[in-house]
């Protein structure tokens, strides 16, 4: 006992230490050796493991930009500073899943603990931008509805649209696209204004305007409910007492409720559904799929219930909407696609990669828990071997076996044989584009939006190395698998651009109106309207 118990102060010890440590070295200035040995260290993990790093640019102009940054970087730098060089040159790569991140001070335990006890009212906003006014489009606080829809002038005291324009400069999209870029900063605004300040902060005000009236409104960390003290002049509700026969009924609802949430994708902290199903129109029935990200929940379940409401309503037009979908797993899509397709098909090819342990790599690698990386080392002989028994070479290239590349020739029985429209946008990224691409190499759906902000002939994401920068402690990661339909289109860099170009304008959020939905409503009516006038003639 008294050696577990000296253990335990030992790692405690050597975590604080290690706090400590960390939060002094990225507060201090580092060399120019050191942030050279930090770009080296940069270019030389992606020239390793990056499958397609000359993709969009030539290596010429890529060795030319890392050259350009070390000869720039003359002087000492602090690392959120470095951070501001080093993005936009990883960023020039023009591979939308490499993601770069500032160092941020690490909390004591006794900190942590604290912090475990609030929760930060901004991060409860969503936002959209659309033709240069950043909107706030929801607020997911219990208070303050009335926010809704007005337009974000400064966040503390800086002009919006300058943290929009620094902020490009620091991720991409896949290849040339450009639609993606403000989607992206407005859909994850909270992470990126953090790595904008490269500081945690406990206190946002915005400027905000609603018509022509500006004012402002301040967020901050509070603490959660639970955690607030109670007043003691309020008499507190006393629970009734349930009977046996109510209780059972009470534990059957909770039972259908956690098998919903889990099938839909119950996303607690919005209150709503990662995957949504429903009938819309007046007249005849048209199926409407509303999926949000291929992230969590028994998706198969989803989907088999969805198409067999389909089949029993003999329902001839679905809509499947994948604005702002940046994404998940490729299995989801997968099936998915299985269900709006009648013929054989090979839904991606075999992943390329430079290694031939894609997972082991992915696993045991930078900036990760020890604890987690001392077990990935314990089963690396299972991994090592799952890995080379799914790889093989072709070519000279190491191709890697997913499950999702395999031919499936018998069709499945509720596949949808009527019409499709897909709702699309900039924010439409990754596996989405993936399952874009599918429908739309096959003429199989009508496409209404804007250009996707994932590319139509592939992707590199799949697993992911994390590289942690020894000196100035910047964090970034990137895929090591090129995922790929087996269709490609000539213009290369771009994603799948739509039959029917719908941008969404202010007027439109004013007015709430969803041009997109609207028109493919309008269009659906307007082919009825004739086949009805040819079926009387």
């Amino acid at each position: 006992m008294k050696k577990i118990t000296l253990l335990i102060t030992m790692l405690c010890f050597t975590s604080c230490v290690s706090t400590k440590h960390f939060n002094t070295q990225i507060a201090k200035e580092h060399s120019v050796i050191e942030l050279h040995n930090d770009i080296d260290k940069a270019y030389y993990e992606l020239k390793k493991l990056h499958p397609k790093l000359y993709q969009y640019i030539s290596k010429k102009d890529l060795d030319h930009k890392f050259d350009s940054l070390k000869q720039h970087i003359n002087q000492p730098l602090k690392s959120h500073e470095f951070y501001k060089k080093i993005a936009p040159v990883i960023a020039s790569i023009k591979q939308g899943h490499i993601s770069v991140a500032p160092p941020f001070k690490k909390c004591t335990a006794k900190e942590k603990k604290q912090y475990k006890k609030t929760s930060f009212d901004f991060n409860k906003l969503d936002f959209e931008y659309v033709t240069n006014a950043f909107l706030i489009s929801a607020n997911y606080n219990k208070t303050g509805k009335e926010i809704v829809g007005s337009e974000v002038i400064r966040v503390n005291n800086e002009p919006i649209q300058q943290i929009i324009q620094q902020s490009k400069k620091r991720f991409a999209s896949d290849g040339y696209n450009t639609t993606f870029h403000n989607r992206i900063i407005a859909h994850h605004f909270s992470g990126m204004y953090l790595k904008h300040k490269g500081v945690v902060m406990d206190s946002i005000r915005l400027q905000l305007k609603n018509k022509d009236s500006v004012y402002y409104k301040t967020f901050t960390r509070v603490l959660k409910e639970k955690y607030r003290k109670k007043d003691s002049t309020i008499t507190p509700i006393k629970k009734v007492k349930l009977t046996q026969e109510q209780k059972l009924a009470h534990r059957k609802k909770q039972r259908f409720q956690k098998k919903y949430n889990k099938q839909h994708g119950f996303i607690k902290s919005k209150d709503l559904y990662q995957r949504n199903f429903s009938f819309i129109g007046k007249d005849s029935p048209i199926a409407y799929l509303k999926i949000r990200g291929f992230h969590t929940g028994n998706y198969k379940k989803f989907y088999e219930n969805s198409f067999q409401k389909i089949e029993a309503t003999k329902t001839k037009t679905l809509i499947i909407d994948l604005r702002d979908n940046t994404g998940g797993r490729l299995n989801e899509i997968y099936k998915l696609y299985s269900y709006l397709t009648d013929q054989e098909f090979q839904f991606v090819n075999k992943a390329k990669s430079r290694t031939r342990i894609p997972v082991f790599k992915a696993i045991a690698t930078g900036g990760i828990p020890f604890s987690v990386k001392f077990f990935s080392y314990l089963i690396s002989p299972i991994l090592i071997t799952h890995d080379l028994l799914k790889t093989s070479k072709r070519e000279g290239n190491i191709e890697y076996k997913l499950s999702s590349s395999k031919v499936k020739s018998k069709p499945n029985p509720l596949n949808f044989k009527g019409n499709i429209y897909v709702l699309i946008n900039g924010n439409s990224f990754s596996a989405s584009s993936i399952l874009a691409t599918n429908l739309h190499a096959t003429n199989s759906a009508v496409f209404v939006g804007e250009e996707t902000g994932g590319g139509y002939n592939g992707t590199v994401a799949g697993l992911y190395k994390n590289v942690l920068l020894p000196n100035s402690k910047i964090r970034f990661n990137f895929g090591l698998m090129q995922i790929e339909a087996p269709y490609k289109n000539e213009k290369i860099g771009h994603g799948i651009v739509p039959d029917i170009k719908i941008t969404p304008t202010k007027e439109d959020r004013t007015n709430n109106v969803d041009p997109e939905l609207t028109w493919v409503l309008k269009h659906i009516n307007a082919k009825k309207e004739v086949l009805y006038k040819t079926g009387i003639q």
